[in-house]
């Protein structure tokens, strides 16, 4: 089937920078929309950005301008540039993606995977 692999998550102080990075493993044949959420302690899961493989991005209102989402179709990856981190951007951080993987060799299916996630701690 297929895996995500997450890195680069950390301790930082607010106003700082830090890089996630994941990877996708697999019988993969494509990916779609691979994307960032992210889960605070009590709160729900929400949507941090998100990128097509054509390259079209979104980000959630509070982390435009602050955040960068990028990703390398040959290698299967995605990353998320987060600079001028704040404390209510702690959370932990969970890769997805939208894959096709090959079953067989006739037989394709899709999934929404997702990584195992990284934490995310800025201190004020």
């Amino acid at each position: 089937q297929v895996q995500l692999v997450e890195s680069g998550g950390g301790l930082v102080q607010a106003g700082g920078s830090l890089r996630l990075s994941c990877a996708a493993s697999g019988r993969i044949f494509s990916i779609n929309v691979m994307g960032w959420y992210r889960q605070a302690p009590g709160k729900q899961r929400e949507l941090v950005a998100t990128i097509t493989s054509g390259g079209s991005t979104e980000y959630v209102d509070s982390v435009k301008g602050r955040f960068a989402i990028s990703r390398d179709n040959a290698k299967n990856t995605v990353d998320l540039q987060m600079n001028s981190l704040k404390p209510e951007d702690t959370a932990v951080y969970y890769c997805n993606a939208d894959i096709i993987w090959n079953n067989t060799f006739f037989d394709r299916r899709r999934v929404n995977a997702w990584g195992q996630g990284t934490q995310v701690t800025v201190s004020s």
